[in-house]
């Protein structure tokens, strides 16, 4: 967060009556908001900051907490807890950074109209973030369809063919989607992350007192390294660190939650409570599960590490998340088209037969893309880090480095040491996000080259079982 230069005393007088300006502006516009929306029948800036934290909860407690123990068998211990906390703290901060973009501008409903003011109010700019919006969620919708399958399939010991679950998964997920504000899945989203903590805590318990791992050879215990193994390639060790990183950057959907808030101004309540949340579960699941699992035994998500009974209880207790974080990322994209297609209808604010169907229609599109790329990209692990290459670079590091700038334009960011420091700080974000793109995308299309070639994944459109 910035710091003021205590030597600069008249000027901070000045930046501090500007920024209370800029708050007050910024209230009143959300008050207006409001009272516009007093005589429709639905409303959407209702969310208190509780309610914001339930969804970025559920959004954030997930099944992809499975893939640490991985992560940190590929990393070794010490690195995989220095790189989980490490990155928390830098969402954490860069998630502050948006909450103060989005309260300085309180008319952006969403992270594709933040894409056109920081890029000069360009279209283009609009455009290109709005697509890369659109993929990010759905390929998050389709690991959800792909996980749902893997569920029904281990639950079920494969009694039906793959595509089938997968249709299954996409057609439930698509019917939670259909509440049309996000105050209405805020209940929801509290189940979920309690559902999906106690599998968490489940797989933990299981994994220390089954005895051995899945898979366990007499003789060859597992195996803990406190640093990566002599040999461990930068391929996988890059997407050991993508799993980490694309767990906790979830910065694409937060200028959606706070466009339905009542006040905006309570968003760093909801982001410090799920944060210092995210540390304990994560670090503690991955350095739990991957001491008694060991390198040789490790699966991702760990659930497949644990002997078939343990395996199945801990896993069901994940169908909530599955179901519930797919359709809300559903919710979210389905608003955003929505909002462009009646921005100034009554259909927007009304129950009409025109914007229900519309809505139940767009819902419908979304999980009819993410069950294709399901089908497409049927792996759990390389589809994590191909996701966390393309987008979240963007959408976790550079857009937030470059609010930041446009927060403290010209002189300011440079007012003082520790204004300086942060400054260079996100101009390091934006290097790190672009090494993100451009070597993270490489390093998971390599993996996943390397899983077809080594026929460690089913083919496309296929019943062959993925369960763990």
């Amino acid at each position: 967060m910035p710091f003021d230069d205590s030597k600069s005393i008249d000027n901070n007088a000045d930046l501090e009556q500007n920024g209370s300006e800029s708050d007050v502006t910024s209230q009143e516009s959300v008050g207006i908001q409001i009272a516009r929306e007093r005589e429709h029948a639905i409303k959407y800036r209702t969310c208190s900051w509780q309610k914001t934290a339930a969804l970025l909860f559920s959004e954030y407690i997930c099944l992809a907490i499975l893939s640490f123990p991985w992560s940190f068998s590929v990393l070794g211990l010490v690195p995989g807890v220095l790189v989980t906390i490490t990155v928390a703290l830098t969402v954490l901060y860069t998630s502050l950074i948006l909450g103060r973009y989005c309260i300085a501008n309180p008319t952006l409903r969403d992270i594709c109209d933040i894409g056109r003011e920081l890029f000069g109010g360009s279209e283009l700019a609009y455009n290109i973030t709005s697509i890369f919006f659109l993929l990010n969620n759905t390929f998050i919708q389709a690991l959800h369809v792909l996980v749902g399958a893997k569920l029904l399939n281990t639950l079920s010991e494969s009694a039906q063919c793959t595509t089938v679950f997968m249709v299954i998964s996409a057609v439930i997920c698509f019917v939670i989607s259909l509440p049309r504000t996000l105050e209405q899945m805020s209940g929801m989203g509290v189940f979920s992350a309690v559902t999906m903590g106690i599998a968490v805590l489940l797989a933990i318990i299981f994994a220390g007192i089954e005895g051995h791992p899945f898979g366990y050879t007499p003789g060859d215990e597992p195996l803990v390294t406190v640093i990566p193994v002599r040999g461990t390639s930068f391929v996988s060790g890059m997407s050991a660190f993508l799993n980490i990183t694309y767990t906790f950057v979830g910065q694409a959907t937060i200028p959606s939650f706070i466009a339905e808030m009542k006040n905006p101004k309570d968003f760093p309540k909801a982001i410090w409570a799920v944060t210092i949340a995210e540390i304990i579960v994560f670090t503690v699941c991955g350095a739990v599960m991957y001491h008694f699992i060991g390198n040789q035994y490790m699966t991702s998500p760990g659930f497949g590490s644990l002997t078939p009974t343990y395996k199945k209880i801990a896993f069901s207790f994940a169908i909530p998340t599955i179901i519930f974080l797919g359709s809300l990322y559903s919710s979210v994209t389905s608003r955003f088209i929505f909002f462009r297609i009646f921005r100034n209808s009554r259909h927007l604010h009304s129950n009409t037969l025109i914007g229900w169907s519309t809505w139940a229609g767009i819902v419908g599109v979304t999980w009819i893309f993410a069950f294709i790329i399901a089908e497409v990209i049927p792996f759990f692990s390389d589809m994590l880090s191909l996701m966390s290459s393309l987008f979240d670079g963007w959408f976790g590091f550079i857009f937030w480095a470059m609010a930041y700038l446009t927060l403290y334009p010209g002189k300011e960011r440079w007012s003082g040491v520790m204004r300086s420091l942060e400054t260079l700080m996100n101009y390091f974000f934006i290097l790190l996000g672009l090494y993100i793109l451009v070597a993270g995308t490489y390093v998971s299309i390599q993996s996943i080259i390397d899983s077809y070639k080594a026929q460690m994944v089913g083919g496309v459109f296929t019943c062959a079982s993925n369960a763990l």
